[in-house]
């Protein structure tokens, strides 16, 4: 009854993406009926009782009412868990091909294994993908017992699997895998050159954890199997060159501070130092020393508080300068120093936007990339373009491998590969429309099995960060007092690490949980419901794992917990999407207990200063800083709606680029399987260059022929596809160009992206057999085969695969932000309460929102002096 209610009140709201829960509601009460007779089953006559339901085409309503119970009872025996009536609702809603929204702690993990034990059962191969190594592991390990009882195989995949250890755990029936992991194994067995050496199998159905984290968030990030050809490393003189620089004077940061550029300054003074160098070179004397390294080097917009006056002070030293000194000359924008000036560039970003502990770490001698969305570290991913070993040189730590790209995949190209998809996730209707948009599912909301009676307090929102500090570490120092146990999400690594100084400070003892020992996170944040507790943590770390109030085994003071309110769950500041926010007000309140959370904010906060305006904003703050102004909170809300879509366009926007690309790669994956397992390559080679090959057939055997011609075919798909990936990347970077080349006429940069994508491809397969039949002619192929080194296609030395942070220079969403800023007002802002101007000192705004202030003021006088303003 109360997930009836539940449903029809949802569908009286309308909320977006989720679907009507009554014909699962009725055939769990079906499988509730049939529950009894499968009691008295032994543990074999239940594996026999399965086993008689397989079939290969799916499992029908009245053999999932069988299934559903006999899995029910598989769970009690296994593990000591009868799934709930809403657990068994969730496991029916991804048989049908739903993302199941399910609360936090009402056992996702349980409905999850049903359902893949039923496509299996059904006749189809189920992949789970999860987020990680750790919850792949630990769920095919945790739920093994259930599988094993319905005859089901199970296995998982991690970072450590062998190929061999691959190649068996995906014949399983239902393999546990991180989503990384099987796109890497995808991309490295469309380079096989021999149908043996794959690991994977078709891709069928993919039941993915985490849903809205992989699907959503990590949709746009590209999987990359790259091949060894260069050395990206970055001359030491670039470096330090870089860091004479000075913010305001030599390089300025857009007002999102996502992109730097140099100025006329900096350019003159970079070229001056590479002219001396190239001089100095010349003459074998030593270069000036004006591009030595300083010892204060900007490392991001703190600097320019102080520009104005190193600008005053260079004023006053060109004034003496000697008009006759002779600088070399050096242009740095000429062709021939392109290399040169992308070095520059890429320094640039690595020395003044990527901040250590924020977005990355350096541990163990190498550069960490950190996950914005999880505030864990991101095993394998890199920054493309040479930022990577720009970010590495500004650290002083070895330059890792680099080289081509021979293949790509993202996420949401990798998922669409299977023919059913589903998935369970805690936070799934607010992105219920990008689902249905990028995959065509539906959201199916379970409610919980127990009512939620977690209290959500109210945003407590303050003028600068300092104020917003100070109250935070004080509630917190409160709510310690009493013993109720805390959990606090911060956003970077570096300002978990401040909060736990300011925390040590104050003398409340705690624990951190950040990327640097994101190894240790299960064991940690499972004791965080432990009376008494503080826990520090990075965003979401430690997120698939239960917090029971209590600790893992419930056996530290559970009922004090439970008298205390439960678990406090505090946020230091709004994520860019609200559905992170929800994520952590997640880990309080499992299964029906108390809890509560609240958030802290302030007008300087990063998501406030980058996605919002400050114009016309007139805060009358309280003795502590506090804010409650209506104008001031819809800011905070418009901001966060403002990222929310920015993030979304440019999900949008990447999809577009990439799908005609992913059209292009199956065209070419036909061919080339084609070549791989038929005799395509020798039939087309026969009829290119008869002669040749009758004349090594005669010479070495056919079979020893078809062998050659097909690694020779191979080899230069392979290569002409290298090739295209290398040029969309150049022409997806410049397409934006053309545009501005159009004169009255718009280019959308998407079209034209297309049409030069389009006729690239148009002749690579032709172009690849014409590459082939010329090799072909003088291929060295003996009796023990093909000489690939000598024939002049040489596979990579080595491949190795990693992830890149995509559009690390922010120009898309740089584009796309400013049209939404543009676009999106402020709703709570249209109603602004009256505030007297004379009753305002602008010098009360904090200083970050100061100067985007003034602009605006300065824009009202210059149209009211023009006559133009209303």
């Amino acid at each position: 009854m109360a997930l009836k209610i539940a449903s029809r009140f949802r569908r009286l709201l309308q909320r977006p993406g989720s679907i009507d829960l009554g014909p699962y509601e009725r055939l769990t009460q079906l499988v509730g009926e049939a529950e009894e007779s499968v009691q008295s089953l032994t543990d074999e006559e239940l594996t026999e009782a399965a086993t008689e339901l397989r079939t290969t085409g799916g499992l029908h309503e009245d053999e999932q009412i069988e299934f559903l119970a006999l899995a029910r009872e598989a769970g009690q025996r296994a593990l000591g868990e009868r799934a709930f009536d809403g657990q068994v609702v969730g496991a029916l809603a991804m048989l049908q091909g739903r993302v199941v929204e399910m609360a936090t702690g009402e056992g996702k993990t349980l409905a999850g294994a049903i359902a893949a034990a039923g496509y299996a059962i059904g006749g189809r191969r189920v992949h789970v993908l999860a987020v990680n190594d750790y919850l792949a592991k630990r769920d095919a390990e945790w739920m093994g017992p259930v599988y094993e009882l319905l005859g089901v195989t199970v296995s998982h995949v991690g970072q450590a699997s062998t190929p061999e250890e691959r190649r068996e755990a995906y014949q399983a029936e239902v393999c546990y895998v991180p989503v990384n992991e099987i796109g890497f194994d995808v991309l490295r067995d469309r380079l096989v050159t021999d149908v043996v050496d794959r690991v994977t199998v078709e891709a069928d159905v993919a039941l993915v954890d985490e849903a809205d984290s992989v699907l959503i968030d990590e949709a746009r990030v590209p999987m990359v199997l790259a091949g060894a050809t260069r050395s990206e490393a970055l001359d030491d003189d670039v470096v330090q060159l870089v860091r004479t620089l000075r913010a305001g004077v030599d390089y300025e940061i857009d007002g999102d501070g996502r992109t730097v550029g140099l100025t006329d300054r900096g350019t003159d003074k970079i070229e001056k130092a590479l002219g001396e160098k190239a001089e100095a070179l010349a003459t074998d004397e030593p270069a000036t020393d004006d591009a030595a390294p300083s010892d204060a080097a900007s490392d991001d917009t703190d600097a320019e508080t102080d520009a104005e006056t190193d600008a005053e002070t260079d004023a006053e030293t060109d004034s003496v300068t000697d008009e006759s000194e002779t600088v070399p000359e050096f242009n740095l924008y000429a062709d021939e120093n392109l290399d040169r000036l992308t070095q520059i560039n890429v320094a640039l970003h690595a020395e003044v936007l990527l901040r250590r502990d924020v977005d990355y770490l350096v541990r163990d001698g190498k550069v960490s990339l950190i996950n914005n969305n999880r505030g864990r570290v991101a095993k394998l991913q890199r920054w493309p373009d040479g930022l990577q070993a720009a970010v590495e040189a500004k650290e002083a730590v070895p330059v890792s491998d680099s080289g081509e790209v021979l293949d790509s995949i993202t996420v949401q190209a990798l998922v669409k590969r299977y023919k059913s998809l589903c998935g369970m996730t805690g936070t799934a209707v607010v992105v219920g429309e990008s689902l249905q948009e990028f995959y065509d599912v539906d959201v199916a909301v379970v409610p919980p099995n127990t009512p939620n009676v977690r209290k959500d307090d109210p945003d407590r929102l303050y003028l600068t960060v300092e104020q917003k500090n100070e109250a935070l570490v004080k509630h917190i120092g409160v709510v310690h007092e009493s013993g109720r146990p805390i959990l606090i999400g911060t956003h970077s690594v570096e300002e978990s690490e401040q909060l736990s100084d300011k925390l040590a400070a104050a003398e409340i003892e705690h624990v951190v949980l950040n990327a640097k020992n994101d190894a240790e996170e299960a064991a940690i944040i499972a004791e965080a419901g432990v009376p008494g507790t503080v826990t520090v943590s990075t965003q979401m770390a430690g997120r698939g794992t239960d917090i029971r109030l209590g600790g893992k085994d419930e056996s530290h003071d559970k009922e004090k917990a439970i008298e205390l309110g439960g678990l406090y769950v505090i946020g230091t500041g709004l994520h860019a999407s609200r559905r992170l926010d929800d994520q952590l007000r997640g880990r309080a309140g499992r299964q029906g207990d108390p809890g509560g959370t609240l958030f802290f904010a302030s007008l300087a906060d990063e998501l406030v200063t980058r996605y919002s305006v400050s114009s016309g904003l007139r805060p009358h703050p309280d003795d502590t800083g506090r804010l409650t102004d209506r104008k001031s909170i819809g800011m905070l809300e418009h901001a966060q709606r403002v990222a929310d879509g920015a993030n979304a366009e440019l999900h949008r926007t990447t999809w577009q680029y990439n799908r005609l690309t992913g059209q292009q790669r199956a065209i070419l994956l036909e061919t080339r399987e084609k070549v791989l397992a038929d005799d395509l390559a020798a039939t087309e080679l026969a009829e290119r260059a008869k002669e040749r090959y009758d004349e090594l057939v005669d010479e070495v055997g056919e079979d020893v022929v078809k062998a050659a011609a097909r690694r020779i075919a191979l080899g230069h798909l392979d290569r002409r596809w290298t090739d295209h990936l290398a040029y969309l990347a150049d022409l997806r970077e410049g397409i934006h160009l053309r545009s501005l080349a159009g004169g009255i006429v718009h280019l959308k940069p998407i079209d034209e992206f297309n049409k030069s994508a389009i006729a690239s491809f148009d002749t690579l397969i032709e172009d690849a057999w014409k590459d082939a039949a010329e090799t072909f002619g003088t291929a060295e192929i003996t009796s023990a085969g093909l000489d690939e080194e000598a024939s002049g296609i040489p596979r990579p030395t080595a491949t190795w695969t990693y992830l890149i942070n995509d559009n690390p220079f922010g120009t898309e969403a740089d584009r796309i932000l400013g049209r939404l800023r543009n676009a999106i007002k402020p709703e709570s802002a249209a109603e602004p309460e009256e505030i007297l101007d004379e009753e305002f000192d602008p010098e009360d705004l904090p200083e970050e929102l100061r100067d985007a202030d003034d602009e605006g003021d300065d824009a009202d006088d210059d149209e009211e002096k023009s006559g133009k303003k209303d």
